[in-house]
């Protein structure tokens, strides 16, 4: 006959479910499952049933029914295993009443590796544990909050068992666990809001505590009685037992604690361990099968309400992220920018999350709602996001800890929470939290739980200490909900979407501005220099008419007016036909010598119109790459109307000079003419427009068309400044290449 024991040295890897002991309250039988022949007896089976019953071992299950009163003599413990095999479970047979010595016990039946476990615990229960177990539910689930329920279901409990202290203990994300609601004599310290670390509850045993839902520890100080066997060095799995013994860790810890007796019911939502309700006892006390049973019912109502309150609760916030959702489609449907339609209506993108401000980075710009950090650090972060971080979605309530620059702004930005729109463009988008700093209360140090053993590695120990030790938690804020994650990834198909399908608007926009482009190019071409060949005719024939002697004053002066049509028509044909090769020509790039060029303009625009009078002052002119035969059209424009529009005033002058900022050279053409009215500004490169005040000069409202044209062609820029009366300066930015 073997004794099975195991040897214990560190509860975080303590075999738990194989301890080779019960709790010395009731006995166990264990029989094989072919042959039905007992294969493991508790040692104090003796004590319990004869002394003639410590020879059971390898006897058949059927030797029992001499120790064993049955109420009903057609159940005998054969026929019930047999039935429970039928029935593939024991929930509908456990416990089953039987007498043993004139006393009443339960048979509880579960299943081991390749045994029935047979469990007897003492029946101690004299009333109807229904009829309080309906009204307990009752009551418990008048709690409308999730902390009203809680509370309701210590009190519930503590009526059905009275226990001296029943804690609701929820486990939180990293494992450790908090007292969320409590009830207790009034003698007795409050653990309320205290917090106990991971390691008093080790992963094993959690395990555990999802299988079986309630677990007893009757009295710490009790001998367990160990199991005995013929099976060499083969423990008996107890996973499914009630009477397992218990970790001497764990006995330790409750002594630590002054418990002499503990019970415990599992709480499982939406399929994990949410928590416990965890009862201690300040003597020993058992409590009956049926009462145990009781509470577990007690124990899954509140696990299905937690589930449901929880989500009712998540619902609320849910359907607030979803409708923010809907409400931001709305806007990007209808607006045009997207910007605009995230950030400048009622219900905007900061709404997406509980965040206390956020931060757009897109097309280049930057755009913040609500407590952001500055622009310089919002930037920096930007970079940090792109090269460290390959997710579409990133976030942390621990920022400053991740990424040390941020502790500059931990009181505004403690907490991230970052949406990827494009990383090669560095365009996203970033939710902000500030920091919290909040003191946690711990049922004594957390980290005395581990301690040096004597070969210097560290182990488990059960702490001695439990008085409340205070930890201030900062560098940190309210964590992100899963429900924020999941509104900003709604949030973030919504806005691809917007921006591809405005992508794929402006592309076909783009095809059909080109096609209309090319069209006008062509028409205009063919048709201006269509004209060409009949003015010439109009023009010689008028000119040959001129000559006839015959023809008298009025004659002539009609013969004039139609030359001086013709000649500006001519220009006007020339200008269009110059708009359309610009459009239909390809750029040749090359090195511009800028002041030669400008040399030869000179002569030519100060012939053309007669501008001895106009000083031209030459500044810097560094040079610039691109199209030779289009660049001079650009300054022989902007220079042309310099010259035409000052050569009213006194004293005439043109200015240019240049200047390089970061990847562009800056021209300048500046006159001190008539300028340009306010009202005119959004029509200045418009093709064939002409201000009011320049109607009497010479023009066709081309020429600066062609300037805008080059420039773009050139991927430039072009602008304006002018006041009436004063004089304007034109700009074109070329990008360095």
């Amino acid at each position: 006959m073997t004794k099975f024991s195991v040897d214990l040295s560190n509860c975080d890897k303590e075999p738990i479910h194989i301890p080779g002991k019960i709790q010395s309250h009731g006995f166990l039988i264990a029989v094989d499952k072919n042959s039905l022949s007992i294969t493991y007896i508790s040692e104090n089976v003796a004590v319990f049933l004869a002394e003639e019953a410590k020879n059971l071992l390898n006897k058949q299950l059927s030797v029992l029914n001499q120790f064993i009163e049955q109420q009903d003599p057609a159940f005998h413990i054969e026929e019930l295993i047999k039935l429970g095999i039928i029935r593939k479970s024991f929930d509908a047979i456990s416990p089953h009443p039987v007498e043993i010595n004139g006393l009443s016990f339960y048979l509880i039946i579960s299943s081991s590796e390749s045994e029935w476990l047979l469990e007897f615990e003492p029946v101690t229960l004299q009333f109807d544990i229904q009829s309080s177990i309906g009204r307990s539910a009752s009551s418990m689930l008048q709690g409308k909050s999730i902390s009203a329920l809680l509370k309701g279901a210590a009190q519930e409990v503590k009526k059905l068992i009275n226990y001296d202290r029943i804690m609701i203990y929820k486990f939180l994300d990293d494992g450790h666990g908090e007292v969320v609601a409590e009830e207790k004599e009034a003698d007795l310290e409050p653990f309320f809001g205290l917090h106990y670390p991971a390691s008093d509850i080790p992963k094993q045993a959690r395990v555990l505590y999802k299988l079986n839902l309630t677990r007893l520890i009757a009295d710490v100080n009790k001998t367990d009685s160990p199991i005995l066997t013929f099976k060499e060095n083969e423990a008996l799995d107890l996973t499914n037992g009630g009477l397992r013994a218990v970790s001497p860790i764990h006995i330790q810890y409750l002594k630590n604690m002054g418990v002499h007796s503990s019970f415990s019911i599992s709480l499982i939502a939406h399929g994990e361990l949410w928590g416990l309700i965890a009862c201690h006892n300040y003597s020993p006390k058992f409590i009956d099968y049926k009462a145990r049973e009781g509470a577990k019912l007690i124990g899954q109502i509140l696990s299905s309400a937690l589930e449901y309150r929880q989500e009712e609760e998540d619902a609320e916030v849910i359907e607030q992220f979803k409708s923010t959702a809907n409400v931001l489609l709305e806007h990007l449907n209808r607006d045009k920018y997207l910007v605009e339609a995230i950030t400048t209506h009622k219900r905007t993108i900061l709404d997406a999350t509980k965040a206390s401000g956020v931060a757009i980075i897109f097309e280049n710009e930057l755009k913040t709602i609500g407590n952001v950090p500055s622009e310089e650090e919002i930037i920096e972060l930007v970079e940090w996001l792109k090269t460290t971080n390959d997710e579409s979605i990133y976030y942390t309530h621990r920022l400053s800890e991740i990424h040390s620059p941020a502790k500059k702004y931990k009181s505004i930005a403690s907490g991230l929470l970052s949406c990827m729109l494009n990383k090669e463009m560095g365009e996203m988008i970033i939710w902000f939290k500030p920091e919290i700093i909040t003191t946690v209360n711990w049922a004594g140090n957390p980290e005395k739980a581990v301690v040096p053993s004597e070969n210097g590695l560290l182990s488990l120990s059960p702490r001695k200490s439990f008085e409340i030790w205070s930890q201030v938690v900062n560098n940190t804020s309210e964590k992100w909900m899963a429900e924020e994650i999941a509104s900003v990834l709604r949030i973030r198909e919504i806005i691809i979407t917007d921006i591809n399908k405005k992508a794929n608007e402006i592309r076909l926009l783009n095809e059909k501005l080109q096609a209309a482009y090319e069209e006008l190019d062509t028409f205009s071409y063919t048709v201006s220099h269509d004209l060409r060949t009949p003015l010439t005719s109009i023009k010689t024939y008028a000119e040959l008419m001129l000559k006839n002697k015959s023809i008298d004053e009025n004659g002539k002066k009609m013969l004039s007016r139609i030359l001086i049509g013709a000649d500006k028509m001519n220009f006007l044909i020339k200008e269009i036909l110059n708009l359309a090769r610009v459009g239909r020509s390809e750029i040749n790039f090359e090195t511009v010598d800028i002041e030669s060029l400008l040399k030869e303009i000179r002569s030519e625009v100060w012939s053309a119109f007669k501008a001895d009078r106009t000083e031209l002052v030459l500044g810097q002119l560094p040079n610039i790459k691109g199209d030779k035969t289009m660049i001079a059209q650009v300054f022989t424009n902007l220079i042309g109307n310099a010259v035409k529009y000052s050569a009213m005033v006194d004293k005439p002058k043109v200015e240019v000079s240049a200047y390089i900022d970061g990847g562009e050279t800056i021209y300048a053409v500046k006159d001190n003419g008539i300028g340009i009215d306010n009202r005119y500004y959004d029509r200045v490169f418009e093709l064939f427009k002409r201000m009011d005040n320049v109607k009497d000069i010479e023009g066709t409202g081309v020429g600066l068309a062609i300037v805008k044209r080059v420039v773009e062609k050139h991927n430039g820029r072009v602008w304006f400044e002018s006041k009436l009366n004063v004089g304007s300066t034109f700009f074109v930015a070329f990008k360095n290449r």
